[in-house]
């Protein structure tokens, strides 16, 4: 029951009481499993792109931006902290003993001097003294790693100076994103919190890289909406108030920032990770392999424009109906063995829905036993077959069937995305109406002592872009460089 007080909570977070009782309804009776019908492979459902292929669909990318035929922007969710980077650190200076006693801090201590943060810990004083060093590395008093979100801390050395994880989004974004007028347009995902930061720190480097790559850079940002919030429940899914007496809500995940993107004006995003990026003389691959992933996109974009026009027209022959069949089935990989059951007009109907779709091209790299999504066929609420990226929550590992097609897959999702974002006529589509709101995730957490559960919007690359046509390209592993924890940073240049 809501009180008035709830009430007002509500209205103060933009959230409608029809919102929370759909959220208390998903802890009641949780989440469905997806129906998988197999993993995608480079046999079935993955593009796997030989090298003149490649370079064909990198010329038809070029074409695309010297031709100025739309807007092209970079999106980067970037509000994650570092705290998780420093976990094993934070560790260390709590426990009582001054010895290294893993292979992690051993690891840490002999590539200290080679990390691009090195050069401002020496300034600071850090020495020969471990648990002072860490301190001064994570603290308030030192560099404030510990605080931070990855963004901003130093990744890389240069000759020069080093740069930070941002830095590194400007510098690709000049190698494969700057549009006609040699405008390269970001927009970074941030804290409420370090918005503040953000801007200050682009605001000092992008005259730097405008410079050296000769483009102009426009730069935006924002935070995750207050409205997608989700409220959090006890263990008998009441809603869960503070000592209060306030109901508890907490971020919605990186699913919620489906709505950031739908304030977007683009015809092509492209998707990253803010901690996917690598050093100079390391992205030779991941700008071949963005560009040709654009080039695959508008390539798939303009069939799909062609086809919807001529279905628009309604001047067709039934022999341009079954191309247009055939496109579905072999290239957007949408199985369903109802179309031919379906008179002329249901079927034109079925056919203009399932192309007039935002349209995704993923690169997939082969499984090297990093956690995280794969691509799968999967059965979409209407009962269609296409290709979905899926959470390893989502399977049911108690059917024989989704088992094995988890234990088979072969490829991992590392988040390079690059997206189509208006229709046949130019028209942003609303991207909230193609969320499967049935994908999300209950997880359980804590606060001020007490246990309770948190409610995951459909992930941003997963459910909600469920309703999307999709296209997986297999890319190198080359083009993967996470950084989950301060040891994986690259050490050289």
């Amino acid at each position: 029951m809501l009180t008035k007080s709830d009430l007002l909570q509500l209205k103060t977070k933009r959230l409608t009481v029809e919102q929370i009782d759909e959220q208390l309804g998903f802890f009641i009776k949780g989440f469905p499993f997806a129906d998988i019908k197999a993993s995608a492979s480079v046999e079935k459902g993955i593009m796997r792109i030989s090298e003149n292929e490649q370079d064909d669909y990198i010329q038809q990318w070029e074409e695309y931006l010297s031709a100025g035929k739309g807007r092209v922007v970079k999106f980067v969710p970037a509000s994650g902290a570092a705290s998780r980077m420093f976990k094993d650190l934070f560790a260390f200076v709590e426990a009582d003993s001054d010895s290294l006693g893993n292979d992690f801090l051993k690891t840490f201590f002999d590539k200290i001097e080679n990390f691009a943060f090195y050069g401002e810990l020496k300034q600071l004083g850090a020495g020969q003294n471990y648990k002072d060093t860490v301190r001064l590395l994570l603290n308030a008093d030192g560099l404030n790693y510990g605080s931070l979100p990855k963004g901003l801390l130093l990744f890389h050395n240069y000759d020069i100076a080093p740069r930070t994880a941002v830095e590194e989004h400007l510098v690709e974004g000049a190698l494969y994103a700057a549009g006609a007028d040699n405008i390269v347009r970001l927009h970074f995902t941030v804290s409420p919190e370090h918005q503040a930061l953000f801007e200050k720190h682009v605001a000092e480097k992008s005259p730097l890289y405008a410079e050296k790559y000769g483009v102009g850079y426009d730069l935006s940002f924002s935070v995750q909406q207050s409205n997608t919030d989700t409220v959090a429940v006890d263990m008998a899914n009441a809603p869960f108030r503070d000592a209060k007496g306030k109901l508890v809500f907490r971020p919605g995940g990186h699913g919620a920032l489906i709505h950031n993107l739908n304030k977007i004006d683009a015809d092509v995003v492209f998707i990253k990770n803010i901690d996917n990026v690598s050093p100079d003389s390391r992205k030779a691959p991941t700008v071949r392999w963005k560009k040709v992933i654009a080039g695959v996109l508008i390539t798939v974009q303009q069939q799909i424009f062609d086809y919807i026009r001529l279905l628009d027209g309604g001047n067709y022959t039934h022999q341009q109906i079954g191309d247009i069949i055939h496109f579905l089935h072999d290239d957007l990989c949408i199985r369903n063995p109802e179309t031919k059951f379906l008179e002329d007009a249901e079927l034109v109907i079925y056919l203009k829905r399932k192309l007039n779709r935002p349209l995704r091209v993923c690169g997939m790299v082969r499984n090297a036993g990093e956690p995280g999504g794969g691509p799968f066929f999967s059965v979409a609420p209407d009962g269609v077959i296409q290709l979905q990226i899926l959470e390893s929550s989502q399977i049911d590992m108690t059917d024989e069937i989704a088992r094995a097609a988890f234990e088979k897959g072969t490829h991992f999702n590392p988040v390079d995305l690059v997206c189509s974002l208006k229709d046949a006529y130019g028209k942003p589509f609303n991207l909230p109406d193609f969320v499967d709101k049935n994908t999300g995730f209950i997880s359980r957490k804590s606060k001020d002592g007490r246990d309770l559960k948190a409610l995951e919007l459909p992930g941003l690359w997963n459910g909600a872009m469920a309703d999307w046509n999709t296209i997986f390209v297999e890319v190198p592993l080359e083009t993967f460089n996470p950084v989950k924890t301060v040891n994986d940073l690259r050490v050289e240049s």
